[in-house]
This record gives structure tokens, sequence and C-alpha cells, in this order.
């Protein structure tokens, strides 16, 4: 936002009364004041203050407020005085510089015209009219990251994606939760194509290894075209649903990659269970043990291969071969058999969606 908005309100205040009053930006240098002598002072003290409350403080005779209500201060009011009066004044300043600064993020900040295209907040129609308006380019690749923080540090989930993509002309750090972070990454090379996951390995590396964050990253299709943002959005929140219903143990899901559990994510969970009554017999998939569950997610790992998974598990073939014909007695499926197996297959993936939602049926 431009400091001469800030600048233009302050002098209109500055009749007014009778104190210095002005603002601060988040690293702590003076951007806008009544008297001019003061601007480009650097309050880092202020910065520190505002990481701890959001309420007014006093630092050096100077009382100040946060301007926004968002988690993090972009910038803070300041107003001469430690008293009522001065609270009071830098709470009037801060209400008013919000204000302002909605009116122009609404018009002119591209990062809000991005989020509110993934939320759908805006009009189709109306999408390009303000892509033209603030000269954004409307058809160049882009992909969504959602990227879900686990746990609580103490540097804010935004700060920390935001540190790491810094051109904010090309990409585009959005706060949708207090957990979730929204990444739409700019990909002007085929080099940045073929290192999206890449990209998302950086972000949950760094997030781990400097500041301890515990992340999980939904990856979305990449698109062409500005519109189609919505949905690569969607897609980024469906990565993580799927890996989290299917058990993924991995921390970076693609869209791109979810293969059949994207199919039965989006079915019917009535049709679903029709298809778990005709593959099995009633009460076969529940008396399968842990032990038989574990053999046969083992034999799928290792590509229905007997001797392999024998191996891996650390028994003899013979035994492996005793319990593959246990399984194929129980349900009527010979996991040997590689139609037999990817019927197992689905079905397994199939009770676990239905067990995820457990209101549904």
């Amino acid at each position: 936002m431009s400091n001469k908005l800030f600048q233009g309100l302050i002098y209109q205040m500055k009749d007014s009364t009778d104190r210095i009053i002005g603002v601060v930006d988040d690293k702590g240098t003076v951007i806008a004041c009544s008297s001019l002598s003061h601007i480009g002072e650097i309050r880092s003290e202020v910065v520190e203050e505002i990481s701890y409350t959001f309420d007014s403080f006093t630092v050096n005779g100077f009382t100040y407020k946060s301007i926004g209500s968002h988690t993090r201060a972009e910038y803070i009011a300041f107003a001469e005085g430690v008293d009522e009066v001065s609270k009071t004044l830098a709470a009037i300043i801060s209400v008013s510089l919000t204000n302002l600064k909605t009116l122009y993020d609404e018009k002119y900040d591209k990062a809000n015209f991005i989020k509110n295209i993934i939320l759908d907040n805006i009009l189709p129609g109306d999408i390009y009219i303000k892509a033209k308006e603030l000269r954004f380019d409307s058809e160049i690749n882009r992909v969504v990251y959602l990227i879900r923080f686990l746990n609580k540090g103490d540097v804010l989930p935004y700060d920390v994606v935001q540190n790491l993509f810094p051109d904010k002309s090309r990409d585009y750090v959005i706060s949708v939760s207090e957990s979730d972070i929204v990444l739409v990454k700019e990909l002007k090379t085929a080099a940045e194509n073929k290192s999206i996951e890449n990209i998302a390995k950086s972000i949950a590396d760094t997030a781990s290894s400097e500041f301890y964050y515990r992340t999980v990253i939904g990856i979305g299709s990449v698109v062409q075209s500005i519109k189609e943002l919505a949905r690569s959005y969607k897609d980024a929140q469906v990565a993580l649903e799927v890996g989290k219903v299917f058990g993924s143990e991995k921390n970076i899901i693609n869209y791109e990659n979810l293969g059949i559990g994207r199919l039965i994510y989006q079915l019917p969970t009535t049709l679903c269970e029709m298809f778990l009554q005709e593959v099995f017999k009633r009460g076969s998939l529940e008396s399968l043990d842990r032990e038989t569950l574990m053999t046969i997610q083992a034999f799928f790992d290792n590509n229905l291969n007997v001797s392999e998974t024998s191996r891996k598990l650390f028994v003899h073939r013979n035994t492996l071969v005793y319990r593959l014909e246990k399984i194929k007695k129980l349900t009527g499926l010979d996991l040997r058999e590689f139609d037999h197996a990817i019927t197992f297959k689905v079905a397994l993936m199939v009770k676990k969606y239905i067990a995820s939602k457990p209101t549904m049926y």
C-alpha cells in the first residue's frame, strides 16, 4: 500500500489535534507523520512490543495501536502522549486507516484479488475485468499449494511462507485460517513446471528445520487461466483430505498423483457399501485380524511377489502361502490372481473411506 495514502489522511487529521500522530510499518520505520522530521525514524522497540499484544501500548512517550484485525500487524498507528486522550486518538487513527487500507486492498491489492478468486468471492465475469484493471497476467501457468501447519510455533505460519517467496509480483501468499496458508506459485519456466513437488519439499524442510513446524502440503492442479485458480485450490484441499482418509504417510500430496483414491473419494457412501456387500461374504472382511491385514498390505507393497513378501515379513514362503490360502477361504478372493488383488485393494480403500464418514451411513 502507498505511504502517500497514509500521509494524506494523517495530514487531514493534523489540524484536529495538537499532538504528533503517525504510522509505523512492520519494520519499525515511521512512514507517515504529522511532523515531517520524524519520517524515516526507526522504532524497532515498537515492533517487538506489538508481537505480544494487539491492544494499545506505550513506548517512549507515544501510544501505539495496530492497524487492521489480522494476526500479523503490517502497520501501527501512534499518537504523542501516554494518557487516555492519546489512547483514544491512536484508536481513532487505527480505525480510520484500517478502513482506508481495506478499501485500497479491495481495489488495488493483487493478493486480495487472488484470495477472492480461490474462495469464490468474485463473479467469474468480473475476474478478467479486474485482472485487466490490476494489469495482472491472466494466462500463465500457476499452481496452488495448501500448506497446513500442524503445531504451534514462535513465528507465524504466514511469515514462514512469505519469507520463502518474497517476490510479491509473481507469487502470492494468502492466509485462509490460523493453520492454513495458501501459496499461488507462478510457473514461468519448464524447470519450474517439473519441480512442483520439490518446491513443496523445500517449504516443508525449511518449516521443520528452521522453525520446528510439522506441515502437510496439498498440491493442486497446474492451471493456465486465472479463473481456474479456484479449481486448483479445491484440488489441493482434496489432496489433503484423500491423503488423510487413506492413511498416506507422506506429508506432500499431489492431486495429480492421487490415483484411484481420488475416484473413491467422490463416490456416494451408499454406493461404496453396496460394493463391499457384493465383493465380500457377510462379515468376512471384519474377520481378518491385524496380522492378516499387515500381510495383505505387505503383499501389495511387494507387487504380489510371494518370495519377496516372505523375505520382508521374515516368514517362511510356505507360511505366507498358508496365510494367502486362509484369506481366500474367508473372502473368496485369491490375492495371487491380479484381478482378485485389484478388487481387494479397492475394497480396503473403500472401507477406509466409509470409516472416515461415520455420520453418512
